[in-house]
């Protein structure tokens, strides 16, 4: 499913009175929501869903598949989701 595919589940979920405008604002405010919240409070728990989280990795050294060089890979921060059991049980 792509983002035009959740709009419409959206909007199929809210009813006809709710427009495909309305129902992309809503998924709008929704990822701009949890990117707030993962940037701000470093985790965002949505219950029976899953959690987005701030992970860490750590430097280390690489290999250019082209070349076979060795190089250096810095540390980065990147954002992790945790599947939640509602989630879960859905795809069992």
């Amino acid at each position: 499913m792509n983002k035009a595919e959740l709009v419409l589940e959206v909007q199929k979920t809210l009813g006809a009175e709710t427009s495909k405008a309305s129902a992309e604002r809503a998924v709008e405010a929704v990822l701009e929501s949890v990117k707030k919240g993962v940037k701000k409070d470093k985790a965002v728990a949505l219950v029976g869903f899953g959690t987005f989280s701030v992970a860490k990795r750590a430097a280390r050294t690489g290999v250019n598949p082209k070349t076979g060089e060795k190089i250096k890979i810095a540390a980065s921060k990147t954002v992790k989701f945790k599947a939640g059991a509602g989630l879960k049980a859905v795809v069992k």
